[in-house]
């Protein structure tokens, strides 16, 4: 409790500087990803615009992605929505799981908050808010810190789309993967997180191999929780 109220006194560039280096995993990972993004929406035809709006207000890498590909198919509105809106449905899981650390927030700094919500801010910030961290203004650095990066490489994308014809030899992909495997070993604890973590991963692959689509990671997610609380509660 000490240790908390002290992180409310820390001076404003300590905050900034404790952000940074909190988002830097996040930080590594979206800058080529929001650049493979960049370059594909303006292959895709879709304006300037449009590609960096669409990183401000939507901010969801998958479901950007998804965008692009449906709107280079020539796909209506509503069936964009649709999709991005199944895609995103993992964002209930994350917030209900955040929403107990956040009962003294206003409704209005909880929907700021949730807006900049991704799946690598979830996970730095499920690791602090555990801890008993949930000081406002460096989880709003942290998102911010994230999103400008996210902007930054689809401008660097957009302005690079005219010199790169495709960008899957440059292997961009890895990114969040990697940046993933570096934010789940910060939560790692114990060997009951590593199993946790090692099944609830299968099951999401054999999940999707067996044609399960985006429902693969609500349904993994869901029975590796129930899977991870049961070992908790048999520890006790």
């Amino acid at each position: 409790m000490e240790s908390v109220m002290n992180r409310q006194k820390i001076k404003p560039n300590s905050v900034l500087v404790s952000a940074f280096k909190q988002a830097l995993p996040i930080i590594l990972g979206y800058l080529p990803v929001g650049f493979a993004y960049g370059v594909l929406a303006r292959k895709s035809g879709i304006s300037i615009d449009n590609t960096v709006i669409m990183s401000l207000i939507v901010f969801a890498g998958s479901a950007q992605f998804i965008a692009v590909g449906l709107i280079a198919s020539g796909a209506s509105a509503l069936s964009v929505i649709i999709t991005t809106f199944i895609v995103n449905l993992r964002h209930m899981l994350m917030s209900a799981a955040l929403s107990p650390y956040l009962k003294k927030w206003s409704k209005l700094e909880i929907a700021g908050f949730t807006f900049q919500l991704t799946d690598e801010s979830f996970a730095v910030h499920s690791t602090r808010f555990a801890n008993g961290d949930t000081h406002k203004s460096e989880t709003f650095l942290i998102n911010s810190i994230a999103q400008l990066a996210w902007v930054g490489g689809t401008v660097l994308g957009i302005f690079s789309s005219t010199l790169i014809s495709d960008v899957k030899p440059m292997g961009l992909d890895y990114a969040l993967p990697a940046m993933f495997i570096a934010l789940l070993i910060f939560q790692i604890k114990d060997k009951s997180h590593v199993i946790v973590g090692l099944i609830t991963g299968l099951l999401s692959t054999a999940l999707a191999l067996g044609g399960a689509g985006q429902w693969n990671v609500i349904i993994a997610t869901l029975i590796g929780a129930t899977l991870g609380t049961a070992v908790k509660w048999g520890n006790k």
